[in-house]
């Protein structure tokens, strides 16, 4: 692992604290990463569930965090795909929170997979997988 929880958590804060609105950082491990949004009246659509772009958010800055615990605090990586499947509808007031797993990380290229979870579904909500592009070291 390139990075500590501590040194990541500090990153984000300062780097990208638009960030928090996403998702806090939970916990962290070589090439995975774990967030958690407490869920609340802008993160619902009309139908009383999560919004789809409030889960994408959590998925993408999980990814980018289990990314980072690979190559270090490198803020050019960017996302370059995403897909999402929503699977079942999350329940509306409770926190959501998303587990990402980087599959391959290579030079310039870094793929993973996410699972969305609300709490009180045993099941995933949401399975997310993503690429980033890698910005070349200097």
């Amino acid at each position: 692992m390139k990075i500590t929880f501590e040194e990541l958590r500090h990153f984000l804060e300062v780097q990208f604290p638009q960030g928090a609105s996403y998702g806090t950082l939970q916990k962290l491990g070589d090439g995975w990463a774990e967030m958690k949004l407490n869920v609340d009246e802008e993160h619902l659509r009309p139908g009383g569930t999560v919004a789809g772009p409030a889960m994408m958010g959590l998925a993408d800055v999980t990814m980018y965090a289990a990314l980072l615990s690979r190559i270090g605090l490198v803020p050019l990586a960017v996302t370059t795909n995403l897909n999402i499947n929503f699977l079942r509808k999350p329940v509306a007031h409770a926190p959501i929170w998303a587990r990402a797993t980087m599959l391959k990380v290579g030079r310039t290229m870094g793929v993973g997979e996410v699972f969305v979870y609300s709490e009180g579904v045993e099941e995933p909500v949401a399975h997310s997988t993503m690429t980033y592009s890698i910005p070349p070291e200097k």
